[in-house]
């Protein structure tokens, strides 16, 4: 299957916290379709209790990881400056774009659907 999604940290974030729109939206992408980045996996980890990390590993590996290169830097910069975004969220964009993937995420905040086609908010709180 070809990949079609990069899943932001908060949707992991979600799913660990037990919102149930967050579990049913991962577990409806079909194997093969979503990757993670390097920043989601390090996000997703430093919130990880010791306990927990075994399943949450497991967790994560179900999904390629995308690392950031020297493209994907400086794509990056690039839109931090244009869009005054963070930096781990300009990496979530640059990495989407990069690999022409949806960036699954609910931060509409920073990443609107109106205004940005490679954003797909899959549920809303």
């Amino acid at each position: 299957m070809k990949l079609r999604h990069l899943l932001d940290t908060v949707i992991f974030v979600d799913h660990l916290n037990g919102i149930a729109l967050a579990t049913a939206w991962l577990g409806s992408v079909p194997d093969g379709q979503a990757a993670i980045s390097a920043v989601t996996r390090a996000e997703v980890l430093v919130g990880t209790d010791e306990g927990d990390r075994p399943s949450v590993l497991s967790l994560l590996g179900k999904y390629p990881c995308l690392p950031v290169t020297v493209e994907v830097a400086d794509r990056a910069a690039g839109m931090r400056q244009r869009h005054g975004w963070k930096l781990p969220g300009a990496f979530q964009a640059a990495l989407a774009e990069e690999h022409g993937l949806r960036l699954v995420t609910r931060n509409t905040k920073d990443f609107s659907p109106e205004k940005h086609a490679f954003v797909l908010v899959p549920y809303k709180l």
